[in-house]
C-alpha cells in the first residue's frame, strides 16, 4: 500500500458552509488542485456562475477556474490524495453515505470539532473503524480561528494533529498563509475531545450571559471550564500535553467570548428564557455543544461530579433543569 501524497497533490473539500468555505479559500491560494464537494445545489449554482457562497462568507470570492466543483461525492474524492471533513458533526454520517470510492489510501484531515451524536465517538474514532484509515492517515486542523476572521484574512493560529509527527507538518503546511501560523501536535485524542469540551463550555458562558452575570463571574466560570477540562483530559486520557496551549485553552476562549460563536449564542437565547426546543429551532448554524454535553456525560457515566460544568450543561439542554436554578448551584462549586 502506497502512502498518499500530502501537500501537493490533489484536494477534496467535504462541506460547503462557513468554515468549509474559508478552507477552500485558504488551500486554494496555496495552489492546491481542490475539488469541492458542495451537496446544497443554491450554493453549487451561486459559485459556478458567481464564485461566491451565496449563504456563508458571502465577501470571499473565488476562482473558479481553479476549482472543480461537483455535488457528486465519488468523484471528488475519487481524484483526491487528500481528504477535508468539513461538516458539522451531527451530519457527517449523511453526507458520506452515498461515498463508495475507498478512503484507506488516502489522507483524511478532520476540521469538525465535533462528535457522532449517536456513535458517542469522535470523528477520528469514527473514520478509522468505519472506513478501515490507519491512525497514521488521519489529521485533525484546529485551534480558534472562527472561519469569518479567516475570510476576512485576520491572523489566526492552527495546529496540525497527526499520530505521526512529520505527517501533520507536511498537511499542515497545506494551511500555512500570510494570515495563518502553524503548530504541530500528535495528541489527537486529547485535542479533539478538548475541541468537543469548548463547545459545552461555551453554551455555559451563553447562559451566564442571558442570565445577566457579570464579566467578574465569567471569569470565574471560564478559569473552572480550563481546569475543568484539564481534569477530564488528564483523567480519561492520561499523556504529556499542556492545556494551555491554543489548540486547547485558545480554542476554549474563543469559543466562550465571541459573538461568532454559535455554543454561546445557543446559550444565550436559552439563559434569556427560550426553551431548549425553541432556541434550537432558532439557531441558523449547528451548535456542536448540544450534542457534546450527552456524549460526555455518557463517557463519564459515574463520574459526572467531577464535571459539574459539563453536567449543569446537561442537566439543563437534556434534563429539562431550570437553567437559573443550576447557575446558581453551579456558583458554590467554582474558585
Amino acid at each position: 500500500m502506497t502512502n498518499p501524497t500530502i501537500g501537493n497533490g490533489k484536494c477534496a473539500v467535504i462541506g460547503h458552509g462557513s468554515w468549509a468555505t474559508a478552507i477552500v479559500k485558504i488551500l486554494s491560494e496555496r495552489g492546491a488542485e481542490i475539488h469541492w464537494y458542495v451537496r446544497n445545489g443554491e450554493v453549487l449554482e451561486s459559485l459556478r456562475t458567481r464564485g461566491r457562497n451565496c449563504k456563508y462568507l458571502r465577501d470571499v470570492k473565488f476562482d473558479v477556474s481553479r476549482l472543480v466543483l461537483t455535488d457528486d461525492i465519488n468523484a471528488a474524492v475519487r481524484q483526491a490524495d487528500t481528504v477535508v471533513l468539513a461538516v458539522p458533526s451531527a451530519f457527517l454520517k449523511e453526507f458520506l453515505r452515498p461515498l463508495a470510492t475507498p478512503l484507506h489510501d488516502k489522507f483524511v484531515i478532520s476540521a469538525i470539532k465535533g462528535i457522532i451524536p449517536d456513535e458517542y465517538q469522535t470523528v477520528t474514532d469514527y473514520m478509522s473503524q468505519r472506513y478501515g484509515i490507519p491512525d497514521d492517515r488521519i489529521g485533525i486542523i484546529t485551534g480558534p480561528s472562527h472561519a469569518e476572521e479567516v475570510g476576512r484574512e485576520g491572523l489566526s493560529y492552527l495546529t496540525a494533529v497527526c499520530s505521526d509527527e512529520q505527517r501533520a507538518r507536511e498537511f499542515g503546511a497545506m494551511f500555512a498563509t500570510d494570515y495563518i501560523r502553524l503548530s504541530y501536535s500528535t495528541d489527537i485524542i486529547g485535542v479533539e475531545y478538548a475541541a468537543i469540551m469548548k463547545n459545552i463550555y461555551a453554551i455555559a458562558v451563553g447562559f451566564a450571559v442571558g442570565l445577566g452575570y457579570g464579566d467578574n463571574f465569567l471569569a470565574v466560570l471560564i478559569s473552572n471550564c480550563a481546569m475543568e477540562m484539564n481534569f477530564f483530559l488528564n483523567s480519561r486520557f492520561p499523556a504529556e500535553r499542556n492545556t494551555r496551549r491554543s489548540a486547547y485553552l485558545g480554542d476554549l476562549l474563543v469559543t466562550c467570548y465571541s459573538t461568532y460563536s454559535r455554543n454561546r449564542r445557543l446559550g444565550l437565547l436559552i439563559g434569556h428564557g427560550c426553551s431548549v426546543k425553541s432556541a434550537l429551532n432558532e439557531m441558523t448554524m449547528i451548535a456542536e455543544g448540544y450534542f457534546a454535553a450527552d456524549c460526555i456525560r455518557h463517557v463519564m457515566t459515574s463520574n459526572t461530579a467531577d464535571t459539574p460544568i459539563a453536567g449543569m450543561v446537561y442537566d439543563v439542554l437534556y434534563g429539562g433543569a431550570s437553567v437559573r436554578e443550576k447557575m446558581n448551584e453551579l456558583t458554590s462549586k467554582l474558585i
